[in-house]
């Protein structure tokens, strides 16, 4: 199954960005402030996505994980880790689908 390359084409506008500040872009904005600014969005949009999860607004979820999934994309420009590795990742895992982990069992008791 391959999926739309839509956050393949959005990592392409980051980069694009990164090499040629545009006024007024609000990614330009993100990689001028740096590493520290992006990190803050990063786990700033992971609660606001947990937080619409926990309302059960699905709505409001789709936005937030949209927002985290951008932000994500500017945190890989800047440190230089291309989307496609993490694709590669993701790739590899879907291989593995039913093949469940035998996962540590523990008693909450002791």
């Amino acid at each position: 199954i391959k999926m739309s390359n839509v956050l393949q084409d959005l990592y392409e506008i980051v980069l694009d960005r990164k090499e040629n500040n545009e006024e007024g872009s609000y990614t330009c904005y993100l990689f001028s402030k740096g590493e520290d600014k992006i990190l803050k969005k990063c786990g700033e949009e992971c609660s606001e996505m947990i937080i619409a999860a926990k309302n059960s607004d699905n709505v409001e979820l789709s936005n937030e994980i949209a927002d985290l999934f951008y932000h994500i994309l500017v945190l890989c420009a800047e440190k230089g880790l291309a989307y496609s590795e993490v694709e590669a990742v993701l790739e590899e895992r879907r291989k593995k689908i039913g093949n469940l982990k035998n996962f540590k069992v523990v008693d909450k008791n002791t």
